[in-house]
Order: C-alpha cells, then structure tokens, then sequence
C-alpha cells in the first residue's frame, strides 16, 4: 500500500513542487527541493549497505539537513531513529543497542562523540551530513521505497519509570492516523497551513506534530535551530503562522519580550501546550493577544497528543485536557480495572488510532503498556461529569523538565556508582522555569560532597538530568517494609526542596 509518508511528499512535489516546505534561518526547501534532496539521500543510504527494516540514527540539532535526512531514511525503507544531541555517549550506545542500528547520521562536529559511542560496545558506520549536502543539488528525482501500511517507520526511545529509555513503535498507519485526526475538528491542523517549530526536531513534537503533519498535508514548517523568544514572536506574524505547539516555558518566554506585545498573532488558529501545568497568568497574555492556549494530554505512545481543551473551554476550563479525541477515548480507572466515578482519582487510559503497537524488542514492557486494548500510561487522573479529563500526578516517577521525561532510576544507578555513596533517591523539585528539576537525596559514608556527584553525573547522563539539588543526609533514608526505598515518604519530606535548599548548579 502507498499510504507512507514518502508518497505523500511524491504528491505534493508534484502538484505544488513551488510551494516553501522547509524554512531554516534563511533557508527554504520547496517540496519539489525536498523530493530531489530525500530520494537522493535514500539512494546514498542504500549505497551504504542499509536495507529495507534496517534501523538507522540521525544524530545533531535542529537544522535544514536534519528532516531531509529523516525523510530520506524512511523513503530508503529504513527505520528513522532520532537520537538527542544533548546524549552523552553512554546513553547514545544504550539507545544504539536497543535498536540495532547499524548506521549513524551525525554533523562533522560530532565525530567524537560518536568515536567514543562506538568504543563502549559493538562498531557500527557512520555517515556524516556533509556527505549528503551535496546531493542537494541534481535532476529530478522521486525515488522511495514504500514498505507495508503497519510497518515500523521511526522508533522514538522515551524514558521509562523503571529505568532507562523504551523504543515507542511508530508506523506508518500510526502517523497517518494522528495526521487525520488532528484534521478533523474546527481547531485542527489544515492542508496548506504554516506551523512554526520552537522544539528539538528529534522528539515527538518535533518529528510527529511538526515534520510528519506538515509533510502529509502539504504544510510549511518554520523551523528554529533554537528558541530566540523574542524572535519566535516576530516570526508568528511575519509567516502568518497557523500553528504553535510546545511546554508552557515555550509560550512564557514568548510572553515575557518586547517583540510579544508588538506582535501580530492573529494569525495562530491552533496553539496547543503542554508537559507541565499551565499558570493562568500565561493562558492570560497570550488571551489577552487573542490567542487561546489549548492544554492537552498525551505521551509518546499516543503520538503525544491524546486530548485537548477546546478554545472555548480554555478559560472556563483550564485545569482540564479536553474529552479526547473523535477517535480516541479516555477513562479514569481503579486498581481492579472498574471505571472510576466522576471526580474519582484513577489511572488515566485511553486507545485510539494513533497508540503505539508496542515497544522494540520489548514484549515485557508493551505487555505492561497495553493490555485489554487500553494504553495505560501510569498516569493519575479524573474525569468529571462531562468527561472532561483532568490530571492529578504520575503513579510512575518521571521528572518532566521543560517538556523532557527523565527517569529518575537512570540518575540514580549513575549516583550509586560513586565511592561513598550509600544510598540515593532522586526526586522531582518545582522549578520556576523547566516545571521540574532533578533532587539527589544522598546518604554517604565516605569523603562525597554536592560537587563530586554534579560532576560524576555530567560525564555520564545529559545535562539536563544532572541533579540541581544535592542534598546529603546523616540519616538514612526512609524504606518500606519490604526493604525498598520509599518514594512515597521521601517525597513528602522533602516536597520543598526549592525553598529549603539552595541549587548547586
């Protein structure tokens, strides 16, 4: 079946080839530029020795190659694995590992990192985007190959409550599925639309809601290598932008320039949020533009975006994320399964088109995920009368800091590991501008201070999972009956960690 994303972009390149598909800094891609570019690269990719099913990475920021190579390893019948930057080698190799990609993308500038990814286990290729920057240029060229309607296409690793990161499977299907949906209501994504893109391209706001929507519907993507606020509230007027998505700390920025209150914004029909509460006196700056931020709820497994608020029920509604979707239902359950009452707490679950069929080479964690049809993503929540859905907290752990799920257990295995250190908890702390920041809770019996741990934990894990709270006890640390640690009670002693301790880093 043609129904990809590669034949997608084969019809627009060739009934609107002219139109802008791409724009980057001062770059533009035409669909046309972005069909020639991608077939290119998918034959380069095969050249390389990559067959249809075969998982490849595509390493680096925010720039024009970074989505024409993502195209271009679907249209080879590969399986795109995005791969954060922002990763340290450790972490690369495990997200390596787990998806058996043979080949790696990565700029020049990342060739260490790569060498010293490559030196922690098995030798896999790389490639480097200079060597598909010259295929920009050449003859037509509408070259793919389609694979099966529901097989994999991108696997997107999201951190887990147990550990480190799980490979969600997208297919095709699935990715069509969330681009249909997302058309069908008055508020939605439209054919022809431009959205801008404030987000790493290698998440799943990134990839699903900015370059997969805005390539099956003929779109144009605005794309910043980096949020410059002030210059994102410029742009939504000077591209007539239609579309905005990302965490409250995108819009607040925003909010907070001089550019914001000359801004034209009437533009923006869908402005979507979410991965961390929403204040009222954001969801106020930007009505008082006329612009109705739209809370919604999701995960990586449902696409990201499973629910939204309606403008209308932006403001008479705010704690809220909508009813769901035309096509995906939501339910608030208790511990035996039975639907919760209205007002209840329960787990919150929900199936639809566009969930995931599972984790890679995970049948063990998709066991847990999916079950009886329902996702259940271990999240607490409620319903009211009218379905409205509205979450309460994470049964899991997860620390979401500026939109990013950390696992605590992840920070935690890197903390044991240091000479000293007897015991550690890592907690979420409220932070004013990520929402949430890593807590270290550390007993020790040796010479250990705050700056030994912030630093073992810089070479190993990404910045932004390296504890900006330290806090070493005499005492040790609470435990259930069971011998475990209990998080329950760590957190409660410690749910003021911001204003009780000061930052180390």
């Amino acid at each position: 079946m043609a129904a990809t994303i590669g034949s997608a972009l084969h019809w627009w390149a060739g009934t609107k080839g002219d139109q802008r598909a791409l724009i980057v800094d001062d770059e533009t891609l035409t669909y046309r530029e972005l069909q020639n570019w991608s077939s290119r690269v998918a034959r380069r990719i095969i050249a390389a020795g990559v067959t249809p099913g075969d998982r490849v990475g595509v390493l680096g920021p925010n720039s024009l190659a970074w989505p024409v190579l993502a195209l271009g390893v679907m249209k080879a019948g590969a399986v795109l694995v995005p791969l954060n930057p922002r990763l340290k080698p450790a972490e690369l190799r495990k997200v390596l590992d787990d998806s058996g990609a043979g080949l790696t993308i990565a700029p020049g500038e990342y060739a260490e990192q790569v060498d010293q990814t490559r030196a922690l286990g098995s030798d896999f290729q790389a490639l480097w985007f200079d060597d598909f920057v010259g295929l920009r240029e050449g003859d037509r060229d509408d070259f793919r190959i389609d694979r099966n309607y529901d097989d994999p296409v991108a696997i997107l690793f999201t951190s887990g409550s147990t550990g480190l990161s799980k490979g969600v499977i997208c297919t095709n299907q699935t990715l069509l599925n969330i681009v249909f949906e997302a058309t069908l209501t008055e508020e939605g994504f439209r054919p022809g639309s431009t959205a801008l893109l404030l987000l790493p391209l290698v998440f799943t706001p990134g990839l699903v809601w900015g370059l997969v929507m805005s390539v099956v519907l003929g779109n144009t993507l605005v794309i910043e290598k980096e949020l410059k606020p002030g210059r994102a509230a410029t742009l939504i007027g000077e591209h007539g932008v239609n579309a905005l998505f990302g965490v409250p700390l995108v819009f607040e920025a925003i909010s907070r320039t001089p550019e914001f209150e000359a801004a034209d914004v009437s533009s923006l029909r869908t402005a979507i949020v979410g991965g961390a509460a929403v204040a009222p006196a954001l969801l106020k700056a930007w009505a008082d533009k006329g612009v109705a931020l739209r809370q919604i709820y999701g995960m990586t497994e449902a696409g990201g975006v499973a629910t939204a608020t309606t403008r209308d029920e932006a403001f008479t509604h705010p704690d809220t994320c909508g009813t769901g979707s035309i096509f995906t239902e939501l339910k608030v359950i208790r511990s035996d399964g039975t639907d919760a009452a209205p007002g209840e707490e329960g787990e919150i679950v929900l199936r639809g088109p566009g969930v995931t069929p599972g984790y890679w080479n995970d049948d063990e964690a998709t066991a847990q995920a999916l079950h009886d049809g329902w996702l259940h993503g271990g999240d607490l929540g409620t319903l009211d009368d009218d379905g409205r859905v509205k979450f309460v907290d994470r049964m899991k752990d997860l620390i979401i800091t500026g939109g990013i799920n950390i696992s605590p257990v992840e920070i935690e295995r890197v903390i044991s590991e240091i000479d000293g250190v007897e015991e550690v908890a890592v907690i979420a702390a409220s932070d004013d501008r990520f929402g949430e920041t890593p807590a270290a809770i550390v007993t020790i019996s040796g010479d250990v201070d705050a700056a030994t741990i912030v630093e073992h934990c810089d070479r190993i894990v990404a910045d932004y999972k390296v504890p900006r709270y330290v806090i070493i006890r005499d005492e040790p640390l609470p435990r259930l009956p069971s011998g475990k640690l209990s998080k329950t009670a760590i957190r409660s002693e410690y749910r003021d960690v911001s204003e009780r301790f000061t930052k180390v880093r």
